[in-house]
């Protein structure tokens, strides 16, 4: 008996080291793998000065990927093969399930941007199907004019095209150019106030502000790693007051800022995900930052709490009427039936139906943008072309996904406890089905 038991404990305890040593190896090949996915990244940002958003990884990698200087058609084949390999590792749990779905994704993206660069062009939605692995619903003129309509309803009347009234209208609502700073600073502490009632922030995160001119795009979040990030505002052109609330929640808490710390702060700190110091920004990723960045303002500000933040505090910060926010409150609440349409404009416009002119005059019509608005508006086509998809379509699907794992009439700590395991999690749109 004492040898059969012997025999026994000898077997399972051998057993179990050959399991622990099979998990030990898996990891090790999973982390040659996700080096090798940084370093292919790295590489493909030597041709694409817009595709490297963030990394804090090894510098030693980075000048690595600056000196080989590999060429586009190198670096897909690379990936193809380095998909070949994700696609054999075990996923035994959830974690290296969606692990092993994130490389598979992401290197799928990247392969289709190094075809991209070397020349190749799809349609629309193909596109968008290849780097952010979705696609946008469709939208005809007779719905977006079907929108417009409502709007009639909320806009002061007058004489002339609702696009010029709307300018006309919201130009009472612009925040003053010395007044920015004031506005968006107060913006930025109530919304990092109300993140930090429900996450546990990293400790030190931190941001530095810069106002600049001269872009695209209205804000941006430029990840630095030690979860510190530079947040940028674009001032160039009038900011009306609801953008402050928009942009600090973005850009800031509990969005782009709040995202990427927490990645970094449990993936790569906490669990060794070295691919997580490298954000490729035409990937699959971008839609979860986007989508998450954008239903991050109703998180934080849920019901009619934005609203009432606006009037109490930054209407009088930005020397405007309190009493006038009622109506544009109800102004925004309606203009969100055109949320889909600058998706249109980029779709027509990078299938060659409309060029840049009539891409701006669609924007006019069916956004209400200036026409200095819609004009950086084409611009930001130009240089990000579907790109606009992960805005709109990813919040719709980060919402959807929230509130269906978050439960019928869930509480507001639930849709808190549900939103930050997707902000700290690897999901990707494949996994929000």
């Amino acid at each position: 008996m004492e040898r059969r038991e012997f025999g026994r404990r000898a077997i399972a305890g051998a057993t179990g080291l050959l399991l622990a040593g099979a998990g030990r190896a898996a990891e090790d090949t999973m982390r040659e793998i996700a080096e090798a996915y940084v370093k292919l990244v790295l590489a493909l940002g030597q041709h694409d000065a817009d595709y490297v958003d963030a990394y804090y990884g090894p510098a030693e990698w980075k000048g690595e990927a600056l000196r080989s200087k590999r060429a586009p058609q190198a670096i897909r084949a690379g990936a193809i093969a380095l998909r070949e390999r994700v696609a054999a590792q075990p996923a035994p749990d959830e974690f290296a399930r969606l692990r092993r779905t994130y490389l598979d994704r992401q290197l799928a993206a990247l392969v289709a941007r190094a075809e991209f660069l070397g020349g190749a062009r799809l349609g629309f939605d193909a596109e968008s199907r290849a780097f952010y692995d979705a696609v946008a619903p469709t939208h005809t003129e007779a719905e977006l004019d079907a929108a417009l309509r409502e709007l009639e309803a909320v806009i002061p009347r007058g004489d002339g095209p609702l696009a010029e009234r709307y300018s006309g209208f919201s130009a009472r609502y612009r925040i003053p150019r010395e007044k920015l700073d004031a506005v968006f600073q107060a913006a930025l502490a109530e919304a990092r106030r109300r993140t930090a009632l429900h996450l546990e922030l990293p400790p030190g995160e931190a941001f530095r502000l810069e106002y600049v001119t001269g872009k695209s795009w209205s804000g941006y979040n430029w990840y630095q790693g030690g979860y510190r990030s530079l947040i940028q505002m674009n001032v160039e052109l009038p900011i009306t007051i609801d953008r402050a609330v928009d942009l600090a929640a973005h850009e800031g808490y509990p969005g782009h800022h709040v995202y990427n710390a927490l990645l970094e702060h449990h993936l790569v700190n906490g669990r060794g995900c070295v691919e997580m110091t490298v954000y490729p920004l035409f990937s699959p990723q971008s839609l979860i930052a986007e989508g998450t960045a954008n239903y991050g303002v109703e998180v934080c500000f849920p019901g009619a709490e934005k609203e009432a933040f606006e009037a109490e505090v930054l209407f009088g910060l930005a020397g405007l009427d309190p009493k006038s926010a009622p109506a544009w409150h109800a102004a925004q609440r309606a203009m969100r039936t055109l949320a889909y349409a600058g998706n249109e404009a980029a779709r027509r416009y990078l299938e060659g139906r409309l060029d840049a002119d009539a891409a701006a005059r669609f924007l006019e019509t069916y956004t209400l943008a200036a026409p200095e608005r819609a004009k950086q508006r084409v611009r930001f086509f130009d240089q990000y072309r579907s790109y606009v998809i992960n805005y709109n379509l990813g919040q719709d699907l980060v919402r959807a996904w929230v509130e269906k794992t978050a439960g019928p009439d869930p509480s507001p700590e639930r849709r808190w406890q549900v939103f930050a395991s997707l902000l700290a999690s690897q999901r990707l749109p494949a996994d929000l089905g």
